[in-house]
């Protein structure tokens, strides 16, 4: 949850959905801040620094300021970029000046924000300032060996950015994984955020919980200011409206407000919250089925599968022609378990620069897990993961991206949340170990439509169409061959055709277009002409 702007005070009965966090984070330091000598008795070295690691707005800052006032501890807080200075030796004193601040007021808690920004990689960055401060820091957390009763928490969401030094044994060595809040989390944060809110009865705040997947803390704030603006316009329109006795917050201004915020682990990669039904996909009644009993069950029911201990699908492999479907299903899996969805192409992800590729796949699955319960769809994934010794002039490019997809996906055999589905029409050209149990070890052959399956295809796209006298059954049976896709090309070619028409004719209300056999007539021809092609 993020803080108010300035608060003065914080308690972690304003912190929902972070149970097992502050549990874990009163463990690592409240018995070196409180009670040090316990330790010493056992030869055991304090904690000096904790890594906080996690999205924006997951609550990183507040916990902190939170667990300083539970614990009653002085609190010292500075963001990165505060520190750097121009001037030669002003950012190192300033560090300096703050860690003998905490010493002389212990016991203390150093909060420090965005570290990465103060302290990256020094074999990355080219500014000396970067590098002298990294150094300063050091040295001040080694000093801390010598000292008791300080802690520095340290926070960012780019763990990966910063100086390796930092993070080894007597540094920061412990971290603590802030992620995106479940449902239960949400359904918490919800409920802290809306205790001074006049809500009226229809407001579920089960419901809300529901449909803000991939939100975090400052998210579901930015949702309920703008739920409690939206009651405000509604019942007083003018700033000269007299100001009703009762003024409450209903369901829609929530859900309206849902609609308005986008989710800030999401605005940097293009994850939809797509809202395909089963219905919306024609024909595939097999693979739909399956799809639905093996893995809408596992992302909407994960407790079953974990009493059950059951293992269901971490990914899988769609294969067949173009169009007939693939990124549809993949849609509708997300959609009908309430997830995210990301999706890419294979070749997106390459790159020619050394170790860039890797990097991009990396990236892919952090993001996924930021914005889990999620669907990552790869299409041409043969592109991205083709087998091993293939091609010998890409500098081992395939071989270490085909590496990387591999230890991404074991690494998700704990993440119950997310499900990786790969597209392709060139099954034989992937590396053999992708389709291995625990990886892609679901594969689905989506084959061109039958007659029926083209003539529920057709349903589909014209189901709200205005239709006159136009028999689905024999276009149905005239594209033999022609996939999901071709079909969709051809209602929409029809209306098309129908608009023209109506256009041509002089007709003036849009009520009485209708979509003939005519139209068909013309637009089959035209598509089979550009098939011919």
């Amino acid at each position: 949850m993020t803080p108010p702007e300035e608060p003065t005070t914080a308690s972690l009965k304003d912190v929902g959905g972070l149970t097992e966090v502050i549990k874990e984070l009163k463990e690592l330091i409240a018995i070196p801040l409180k009670r040090p000598d316990l330790l010493a008795k056992l030869g055991l070295e304090p904690t000096r620094g904790v890594l906080l690691v996690g999205p924006p707005g997951t609550g990183k800052t507040l916990t902190a300021r939170a667990l300083a006032e539970e614990l009653g501890v002085n609190y010292i807080a500075l963001v990165g970029p505060e520190v750097i200075s121009k001037y030669y030796g002003e950012a190192e004193q300033k560090l300096r000046g703050i860690f003998e601040k905490a010493s002389k007021n212990a016991p203390c808690i150093v909060f420090i924000d965005e570290i990465d920004s103060m302290a990256p990689d020094r074999s990355k960055v080219e500014g000396e300032v970067e590098k002298r401060l990294v150094a300063q820091l050091l040295g001040l957390m080694d000093g801390f060996a010598q000292s008791q009763g300080v802690i520095v928490l340290a926070a960012t969401n780019r763990p990966d950015h910063l100086d390796p030094a930092l993070r080894r044994p007597g540094r920061f060595d412990r971290e603590v994984l802030f992620r995106v809040p479940d449902r239960k989390g949400r359904l918490e944060i919800l409920q802290i955020l809306t205790r001074s809110m006049p809500l009226d009865e229809s407001v579920s705040l089960d419901l809300i919980a529901d449909n803000a997947v991939g939100f975090v803390g400052s998210d579901l704030k930015a949702v309920c200011q703008k739920a409690a603006y939206s009651a405000l316009r509604r019942q007083v329109p003018t700033i000269d409206s007299q100001i009703p006795e009762t003024m409450t917050v209903v369901q829609a201004d929530f859900l309206q407000a849902l609609k308005e915020v986008k989710p800030a682990v999401l605005r940097s990669v293009e994850v939809e919250s797509p809202h395909v039904d089963w219905d919306n996909i024609g024909g595939l009644e097999q693979i739909k089925q399956t799809l639905q009993e093996s893995v809408e069950g596992a992302l909407l029911h994960p407790q079953l599968y974990t009493q059950t201990k059951a293992q269901a699908p971490k990914g899988i492999l769609l294969w067949g022609p173009p169009g007939t479907g693939k990124t549809l299903l993949a849609k509708a899996v997300a959609s009908q378990a309430r997830a995210n969805f990301i999706s890419i192409n294979g070749p997106e992800l390459l790159s020619k620069w050394v170790g860039a590729s890797e990097q991009a796949v990396r990236e892919l699955f952090a993001k996924a897990r930021q914005a889990a319960p999620c669907v990552v769809f790869i299409d041409e994934i043969d592109t991205l993961a083709p087998a091993r010794g293939r091609y010998s002039g890409d500098s081992g490019v395939s071989d270490r991206v085909v590496g990387q997809i591999l230890t991404e996906l074991d690494g998700l055999q704990t993440a119950a949340t997310i499900l990786v589905i790969g597209a392709t029409n060139r099954p034989d050209a992937l590396d053999p170990a992708l389709l291995r149990a625990g990886r892609l070890d679901l594969q689905l052959k989506v084959d061109l439509p039958n007659a029926s399956s083209r003539l529920a295809i057709l349903g589909v796209h014209n189901d709200e169409r205005p239709l006159e006298d136009v028999d689905l059954g024999y276009w149905a049976e005239a594209t033999e061959g022609w996939n999901g896709a071709d079909l969709a090309l051809l209602c929409n070619q029809a209306a098309l055709m129908a608009i023209r028409r109506y256009r041509h004719q002089g007709m003036t209300d849009p009520a009485e277009i209708r979509i003939t056999t005519a139209d068909f007539n013309h637009a089959y021809q035209l598509l089979v002409e550009q098939r011919a092609n």
